[in-house]
């Protein structure tokens, strides 16, 4: 990450997206796949070792490069709901970076609620056909193999959901949109995406027809520990840029450190950021058991992710009007920030699903 992501990823967020070099660094560094069985293509790990991946990314400054979506998110459904052949077709592409990946779901009048999608997929012989729009879809703009989230039974509602795997290099009738521009995470390509009757194989199919929001349902709390993960990552990098800056800047003829207001606050971010991680490595503990429920991983996600907030906030006062600048990264921190309470489900919906459960 130091080598071959930190020194362009200036360049990167001017040109709103990652290039496709680090993603083959990443694949011949075997930081892609990390979880995937070995005898899929992958690299042999476990979740663990994508936490730790995240947590460099977070500690060199680049979360940017989302190949956390790519590894921890997307790669499982190949290897967990995947045939024999689709697993032999695409994950090695995966592992070495030829292949990057984008799942498909957000549509401009369904984020959350997926069973409100409207992209459809017509059954057409051997194939299907795949028409409707999608947006704020993360890697839209390099990826070159795309979970689609469809309707393949419209009537049905959930359960006429389906995944469809669409390689993007060998269809006709699908175009990207604009590159949204955001508040933060610059260099990650989120963009909008269209279906105009995208012929793909019907073996592209992934797991049974219809079972696609199952299939979603299942794997939400792995993603909504990730978005977890991710704020446990940037919560300790914050505190540790922030020590790094209070003990050097000096006011009034003393350093930071020594007024007795940064102390305290950064004691109960030390604090904060304890109870974070030792919460986090349980819910990694009860995913690798397989018992991380629905409920434990939106209490994760809620939770983790509004500490994330406030935390980076508070050390971005203490760097006073330096933190509004973006001379340190805690500036690029706090924005990018903003994301975790959104995306995976907004902390909104995370409390209506705890709340069904009391």
């Amino acid at each position: 990450m130091d080598r071959h992501a930190a020194p362009h990823i200036e360049k990167w967020r001017e040109d709103g997206i990652v290039s496709r070099d680090v993603w083959k660094k990443a694949g011949e560094a075997g930081f892609l796949l990390a979880s995937c069985p070995e005898e899929l293509g992958g690299a042999g790990g476990d979740y663990r070792h994508e936490a730790v991946i995240i947590q460099v990314l977070a500690g060199s400054g680049c979360l940017d490069f989302n190949m956390h979506l790519h590894s921890a998110l997307i790669a499982p459904y190949i290897y967990k709901y995947g045939t024999p052949e689709q697993q032999t077709r695409w994950l090695p592409g995966m592992r070495t970076g030829d292949l990057i990946a984008a799942i498909a779901m957000s549509e401009p009048s369904a984020g959350s609620d997926l069973k409100a999608i409207k992209t459809t997929a017509v059954r057409d012989g051997d194939d299907y056909l795949i028409s409707g729009q999608k947006t704020f879809i993360s890697n839209g703009h390099l990826a070159n193999f795309i979970l689609v989230a469809c309707k393949t039974k419209p009537s049905a509602g959930s359960k006429g959901v389906s995944l469809i795997a669409v390689e993007t290099d060998k269809v006709s009738g699908f175009t990207r949109g604009r590159r949204l521009k955001k508040l933060g995470m610059h260099a990650q390509d989120t963009a909008e995406l269209f279906f105009e009757n995208v012929r793909v194989p019907a073996a592209n199919l992934v797991g049974e027809e219809h079972a696609g929001f199952i299939q979603m349902m299942e794997m939400l709390p792995q993603e909504r520990l990730t978005v977890a993960v991710i704020g446990q990552a940037v919560i300790e990098t914050a505190l540790a840029c922030t020590l790094e800056y209070v003990k050097t800047r000096e006011a009034f003829g003393k350093r930071i450190i020594d007024f007795q207001n940064t102390r305290f606050v950064l004691a109960e971010v030390r604090a904060e950021a304890e109870v974070v991680r030792v919460f986090v490595e349980n819910c990694i503990a009860r995913l690798l058991r397989g018992e991380l429920d629905a409920v434990t991983a939106a209490m994760a996600k809620l939770w983790v992710s509004e500490r994330q907030m406030e935390i980076v906030d508070k050390c971005l006062q203490l760097f006073g009007g330096y933190g509004y600048t973006m001379d340190y990264p805690i500036s690029q921190m706090w924005a990018d920030s903003r994301i975790q309470r959104i995306y995976g489900g907004t902390s909104e919906i995370m409390k209506e699903i705890i709340a069904k459960s009391l």
